[in-house]
């Protein structure tokens, strides 16, 4: 049986996650995504995006060990591994001195990760791959749940591609639009000058991610895979390849999205999740998220489809004032509007989403005093 206190904790984390950053929800909730699978992430941006805070946040609402690292191509094993103990070393024995290192870490953040000289790349693929790093004649198991990277590029360099297949999860961190930036300011000082987004205990610990990374066989799939089957032709014919791995890890992310919405049935709004999985040009962020907003039944797509019925409305009903009291077309009117409405209501129904089926309510009430106006302008009952 469901832990209905369990299932709770994914939400709560995620909007304590990006309670404080302005923007970020995107970035949150995919960081949230890595956690709940065990997998990697890599945040494409430029600097000031809020890669790194938000990295730091999510290890302190999850009290979990916690490192993290500029690289450039000078850095060293040691730096990141830990140094050599020279005096274990005098005993003939070769081991490294880990402690608050990427070795004992459960959470770890690398920035500029692409800089990476072939020493530590090679040392990186064991530890994404199978958490462990072979050192020496040493094989170190580390605790590593994920690793968040940054980097404001995407690796054009062959020796990058298996490093960069291992990173599952891809967003495209985007400065915050002229809109937001007034939010920008006021969060900024708050996060500067006042302790309101202080970590004060954590939402859930890293035993709390284990029992939810154990439900996600649990989370039925059976309504969405032929839909992933149909979206993979897709993405192939627009120029978007997966490789194999990609491909099989799909439904892994597709099972945490459910989690992170309390559900353990996926529904076609969770194939959203390939939108962080397809994508490995900067074009292809873009071009992913067109294909599925078409293609998914998600919220936005509904949203969208009642804002153009709303607008049809709104026009029709100036068109209603300036008509005259013969206008057959307000009689087709009255029968069009009515066979709107039944459409509104399906959708609101369809969604299976608190807000879509408000706005779906709000949009069939103006369609009944439409109704009553022409009603009025005919001079009949309706």
């Amino acid at each position: 049986m469901v832990s209905t206190t369990l299932l709770e904790l994914p939400k709560k984390f995620l909007e304590s996650l990006h309670s404080p950053f302005v923007g970020r929800d995107e970035e949150a909730k995919v960081l949230t995504l890595a956690l709940l699978t065990k997998e990697h992430i890599v945040l494409i941006g430029e600097p000031g995006t809020a890669k790194s805070a938000l990295a730091r946040r999510a290890a302190d609402l999850l009290n979990a060990k916690f490192f993290m690292y500029l690289l450039t191509k000078y850095t060293e094993p040691a730096e990141l591994f830990g140094a050599l103990d020279v005096n274990a070393l005098k005993q003939g024995i070769y081991k490294r001195i880990t402690k608050e290192r990427l070795p004992e870490s459960e959470l770890a953040f690398l920035d500029e990760i692409f800089n990476a000289n072939s020493a530590i790349l090679n040392a990186l693929l064991s530890l994404l791959n199978e958490r462990v790093i072979y050192d020496g004649y040493n094989v170190i198991k580390v605790p590593l749940r994920t690793l968040i990277s940054a980097s404001n590029r995407v690796p054009d360099e062959p020796e990058l591609e298996a490093l960069y297949d291992r990173l599952l999860l891809r967003h495209y961190a985007k400065p915050v639009g002229e809109d937001m930036w007034k939010d920008l300011l006021d969060s900024s000082w708050e996060l500067e000058f006042t302790e309101k987004w202080k970590v004060r205990e954590p939402i859930m610990s890293v035993q709390d991610l284990d029992r939810l990374y154990n439900m996600l066989p649990e989370v039925d799939l059976s309504q969405i895979k032929s839909k992933l089957l149909k979206l993979y032709v897709m993405l192939e014919e627009k120029g978007v390849h997966l490789t194999d791995r990609r491909k099989g890890k799909v439904l892994k992310i597709v099972s945490a999205h459910a989690l992170l919405n309390s559900r353990t049935k996926a529904t076609e709004e969770d194939l959203i999740v390939l939108k962080y999985i397809a994508p490995r040009e900067i074009d292809d962020f873009e071009k992913v998220s067109a294909l599925l907003s078409e293609e998914l039944k998600t919220p936005i797509k509904y949203m969208r489809e009642l804002n153009e019925i709303f607008n049809n409305i709104k026009e029709a009903g100036k068109y209603v004032e300036a008509a005259s009291e013969s206008d057959p077309r307000l009689i087709d009117m009255i029968r069009s509007l009515r066979a709107t409405k039944d459409r509104v209501i399906s959708l609101g129904r369809e969604s299976g989403d608190e807000k879509v089926e408000e706005f779906s309510r709000e949009v069939a009430s103006e369609i009944d005093k439409l109704v009553e106006k022409v009603g009025r302008k005919l001079g009949i009952y309706t």
